[in-house]
């Protein structure tokens, strides 16, 4: 597909959408939420990301197809629906407390690799024996697609691993 016909996604139309959300909604923060949006981008055309998986707006595979197009409307609740199911694995897999910037971080991940790959991870392993220093610092063995790492995985799970260190 050429870029020139690639369909993105008007930032500001779907911060307004997201704006208008009721509040509690999400327990993801802003922050959170921008992380996950910075490293996912959007599209409102189908495309295969980097495990051949069919996609369109931020991440979103659930029933997506090689035609599917969506409008801003349906990638702001899609994305919604998204985030909160990533927030219900890590709510229902952790067992510990979590600062937020430690929660948005996990979200972000779980949005990311799902909850599969979260639930056999070594990372929750250690994040549920508090060794919450190793948890983060596992997030940054998560870089590879089709074995092949990848430059943007890098740069996202430092992003997530500096989240969730609290590190600025």
């Amino acid at each position: 597909m050429k870029i020139s016909t690639v369909k993105r996604c008007a930032a500001v139309v779907i911060v307004g959408l997201l704006s208008a959300l009721p509040t509690g909604t999400l327990q993801t923060s802003d922050v959170g939420l921008k992380l996950i949006m910075d490293y996912e981008g959007c599209q409102l055309n189908t495309y295969q990301c980097s495990a051949n998986v069919w996609t369109n707006g931020y991440g979103h595979t659930v029933g997506v197809t090689p035609n599917s197009e969506v409008t801003h409307q349906d990638v702001v609740e899609n994305l919604v629906s998204d985030v909160q199911s990533a927030e219900a694995v890590v709510d229902k897999l952790v067992t510990v407390t979590l600062e937020q910037y430690q929660f948005d971080a996990f979200v972000s991940f779980v949005f990311n690799v799902g909850a599969g790959n979260f639930k056999q991870s070594t990372l929750l392993k250690k994040l549920n024996t508090q060794d919450y220093t190793g948890a983060c610092n596992e997030l940054t063995r998560w870089v590879y697609a089709d074995g092949k790492r990848l430059n943007g995985l890098v740069r996202r799970r430092n992003a997530e691993k500096e989240a969730c260190l609290n590190v600025h």
